[in-house]
């Protein structure tokens, strides 16, 4: 993918050149921080030029626009990402594999702290460019995840390639969620982490012999255990969430709302004060959502394993079939720090549950002996990303599809 500024970059002198590639390398690499810490919202050409100390139409001599100078970013972390997955499928055996690109994540992220290297961007916000520039990026994380596929070998692809699907995405979801809690340890223990996620990936939670059957909660029951919500909120929570996993936080826009629903924009002012109280309250409703499905779970269950597996069962059931899902944390870099942050609060409480029952399983000897800070947030990454297999789960039958992509937490990403 090139910009189109640099097609006569060959023709400058040596010294040019290299002054050149310079500058253009620290635009891309404070673009790079800024779509992290703001999302591509808050990557304004004016935020960069400060950030490179040069003004905004000096910036425009490298990139002509925002949205190329963020498609090369992009660019930029895929390539990064599949030299590591490269690196990674050199290695003997699917376990072998899989350990390798966790092994290489975990000790990328250390380097960022030590200041030593760039973490990745996240490729979510890939989603709010437009279509001549989404589908190339798309097109080459594809080729990525078919590579990571591919780890479990020719015979299993030919076999079971809807269970090489839900293994591949859930391992890649694993490394793109790891630097939102990987920071919470200590530097010198990230081997450690490191290793007790790929016990994890290899044993799954659930012990030999654990039974499969889950109760699914429908919609009606997880909302008649919820607080009284106001209807017409509702609708645009709805629409407004769709939007949001689709097209990020710009998706989301009032005007698209108000359309879908064939209402006034002063209908959505009664509700909403604005749109940034409009995605947060999308996460609110959210988490509500997955508390109601916890606490019915732990109600009703027996052990602490049905518990577990009926609460992760009913989320992905929301996720793949319904039509109002759990929000996408794509939108989460563009709120506001304080909006943030109470999103992250909202979630590690949720963390906090999943942790109570895991050690509760390891006590009562229906669920593995697992880090259970590590596996809560293994967890997360695996429900949160359930939403964008909706269309893999579509082709399958309702519980086939739930029982494939729950079964990478199961009974982990192996064949027995």
């Amino acid at each position: 993918m090139g910009d189109g500024d640099l097609k006569a970059a060959p023709q400058r002198a040596p010294r040019s050149r290299a002054r050149f590639e310079r500058k253009r390398e620290a635009v891309l690499d404070a673009a790079a921080d800024l779509i992290i810490s703001r999302g591509v919202r808050g990557a304004t050409l004016l935020e960069v030029a400060k950030a490179v100390d040069l003004n905004t139409t000096s910036v425009t001599y490298y990139f002509r626009r925002k949205e190329l100078l963020a498609a090369t970013v992009f660019e930029r972390s895929i390539e990064r990402l599949r030299a590591m997955v490269i690196e990674a499928a050199a290695e003997a055996s699917p376990r072998e594999r899989v350990f390798r690109l966790i092994r290489l994540h975990v000790k990328l992220h250390a380097a960022v702290i030590a200041g030593e290297a760039k973490p990745l961007v996240p490729l979510s916000d890939i989603r709010t460019l437009d279509e001549d520039l989404r589908r190339p990026l798309l097109d080459l994380y594809l080729e990525v995840f078919r590579m990571v596929r591919a780890f479990w070998g020719i015979e299993a692809l030919s076999s079971d390639k809807d269970r090489c699907t839900a293994r591949a995405h859930m391992l890649l979801e694993v490394v793109f969620w790891l630097p939102v809690w990987l920071a919470r340890f200590a530097i010198n223990d990230f081997g450690r982490v490191g290793r007790r996620i790929a016990t994890i990936l290899d044993e799954g939670l659930a012990v030999p012999g654990s039974t499969w059957n889950p109760r699914l909660y429908s919609e009606d029951e997880i909302r008649a255990a919820m607080p009284g919500q106001d209807a017409g909120a509702e609708s645009f929570l709805r629409v407004a969430t769709g939007l949001i996993n689709e097209s990020g936080y710009r998706g989301a826009s009032v005007v698209r709302i108000v359309e879908q629903l064939n209402v006034t924009k002063g209908s959505f002012y009664h509700h909403l004060d604005a749109k940034d109280d409009l995605v947060l309250e999308c996460f609110r409703q959210s988490y509500k959502r997955v508390a109601v499905a916890q606490w019915l779970a732990h109600r009703d269950g027996a052990d602490e394993w049905q518990r577990l597996s009926w609460a992760i069962a009913t989320l992905m059931d929301i996720q793949f079939n319904t039509d109002w899902p759990l929000t996408r944390t794509t939108a989460l870099q563009a709120l506001p720090a304080d909006m943030r942050a109470e999103v992250v609060r909202r979630s590690d409480r949720i963390a906090l549950r999943f942790m109570g029952t895991l050690v509760d399983g390891m006590r009562d000897g229906t669920l593995n002996s697992v880090d259970p800070m590590i596996a809560s947030q293994l967890i997360l990454s695996t429900l949160n990303s359930a939403y964008d297999l909706r269309g893999w789960a579509a082709r399958l039958p309702r519980d086939k599809a739930i029982e494939l992509y729950a079964s990478t937490l199961a009974v982990g990403l192996f064949d027995r």
